[in-house]
């Protein structure tokens, strides 16, 4: 056979050629078993069919054995159909050499799962208006101004450059009181209400009250991490912070003031007042959630609660519904003197995020891009909301829309009794939609109930243009 890796390039080493291949020769005979290994890597799929294998020459210097013995392999497993062979192409797997399947009564990892059609659950952006072509010329801008030791192990509250551009942005776009001295740059989050977890235990903080709907992957967060979370009710003026002094055990308070998750009201001024007074009076801390923030239809925007006691709100934002979450970027603006714990807290895991998404990011926000970004989503979400509440009077009727002054979701009323009929109904056209029960959070002996309620969250942000018109038609097919 021809060999396809003649080394042409006039001295340098022969390894420099071709991509690496790790093999696992086994036994004495060296033809047999780099024969042996190539036919299980290509057999077993680990080598997909139309890869690239390294030249002769460069395969043989990785593995310390002749070229003849490479050359002998290629053309056996050429000769067998494993591989193909061709001038000027290389040596590749064979198109129809496709991987094997377990053997017969291999146990299955688990039971497959159809993909639906379209998601509307609440959480994501859309995704296919991730701005590509600003992010990567912000990224180019930013990777070229870098100084050298910005790629290396730096400060663990985050770049100083997006620490600077988030305070300028926050203190301008959402109210927050915010010097870059006192903010830290998590992953998102998730990440940020873990240090902060770790923070309260060591303060010895019994509990954390949390909202009596929202996401229990939160919820599991805090109580894995030895908290108790009691429930504070939530009703059409958002949270009942009135009923905070009576959770005695209670060290901090989670909320989404601005919008709260998922029922999507907004927590009335004399409430805020009283979660801020209370906070003051046993020395508590509100955890401000500001989730999707940025997104204001039909009402004024709200500030964020930290602009009313910087010193009881520890405000965190993110990136995940502003831009997407995959870029994993997220901030705390914490009161004074907290600031050395969550850096503590931090450097017994996730030490520093990504040093260049973070200096990307902040050239994204200096050079207006973010802020553009933010009000070309703000009208197509709120064009999308409209189409689904234009939708929703034409085709079901009895469904009552609310929550949706703000944000990516709405929640759709059900009559009752309806809603985990509606849920499966809108599974099995492949539509994966939640309902409000799944984000219920009560305490037995508490006291207090939440009200029987049937609802949907419907996320109409995240659907592709390609799919909304769809998803919206399998929606109003399934709705009583």
């Amino acid at each position: 056979m021809s060999d396809s890796g003649t080394n042409s390039g006039g001295g340098r080493p022969p390894s420099a050629f071709g991509a690496d291949l790790h093999l696992e020769l086994r036994g004495t005979r060296l033809r047999t078993g780099l024969t042996d290994a190539l036919r299980e890597a290509v057999r077993t799929g680990r080598l997909a069919p139309g890869t690239r294998l390294p030249p002769s020459r460069t395969l043989a210097v990785d593995l310390g054995v002749s070229r003849n013995t490479v050359v002998e392999a290629y053309a056996e497993l050429v000769a067998e159909g494993w591989l193909t062979a061709q001038q000027g192409s290389g040596t590749r797997v064979a198109p129809r050499a496709e991987p094997h399947g377990p053997p017969a009564g291999a146990p299955r990892t688990g039971p497959a799962r159809t993909r639906p059609r379209y998601a509307m659950q609440p959480g994501a952006p859309d995704l296919a208006r991730f701005p590509r072509t600003q992010w990567l010329a912000a990224a180019r801008r930013a990777l070229t101004a870098a100084p050298n030791d910005a790629l290396g192990y730096g400060d663990p509250r985050g770049r100083p450059e997006l620490r600077t551009a988030l305070a300028d942005y926050l203190a301008r776009a959402r109210g927050v009181y915010a010097e870059p001295e006192r903010i830290v740059v998590c992953s998102g989050f998730h990440h940020g209400l873990a240090l902060m977890a770790q923070v309260l235990r060591a303060r010895r903080v019994p509990a954390v009250a949390v909202e009596a709907y929202g996401l229990d992957l939160y919820r599991d967060l805090l109580t894995n991490a030895g908290l108790r979370t009691p429930p504070l009710y939530v009703d059409e003026h958002g949270a009942r912070t009135d009923d905070l002094p009576r959770l005695r055990a209670a060290g901090a308070v989670l909320m989404t003031p601005a919008h709260q998750y998922p029922t999507g009201v907004a927590l009335r001024p004399e409430r805020r007042t009283a979660a801020v007074a209370w906070a003051r009076d046993t020395g508590g801390l509100i955890l401000e959630d500001d989730y999707d923030g940025e997104f204001r239809y039909d009402r004024q925007p709200v500030g964020a609660l930290q602009g009313l006691d910087p010193q009881r709100v520890v405000y965190f934002g993110s990136a995940s519904k502003s831009l997407a979450p995959g870029v994993r970027l997220g901030w705390m603006v914490l009161p004074d003197g907290m600031v050395p714990e969550i850096v503590e807290a931090k450097g017994y895991g996730d030490y520093m995020s990504s040093t260049l998404e973070q200096l990307t990011l902040a050239e994204f926000i200096v050079s207006g891009a973010y802020d553009r970004h933010v009000r070309s989503m703000r009208q197509r979400y709120r064009r999308r909301r409209d189409q689904l509440v234009a939708a929703l009077a034409e085709r079901a009727p009895r469904v009552r829309a609310v929550g949706m002054a703000a944000g990516l979701q709405v929640v759709l009323e059900l009559p009752r009794g309806t809603e985990g009929s509606v849920v499966r109904a809108a599974a099995r056209q492949g539509l994966a939609i939640s309902g409000l029960r799944e984000f219920a959070h009560e305490e037995e002996g508490a006291g207090r109930k939440l009200p029987e309620r049937d609802a949907l969250v419907v996320n109409y942000a995240a659907p592709s243009d390609s799919a909304w018109s769809g998803a919206l038609e399998t929606l109003c097919g399934v709705l009583p």
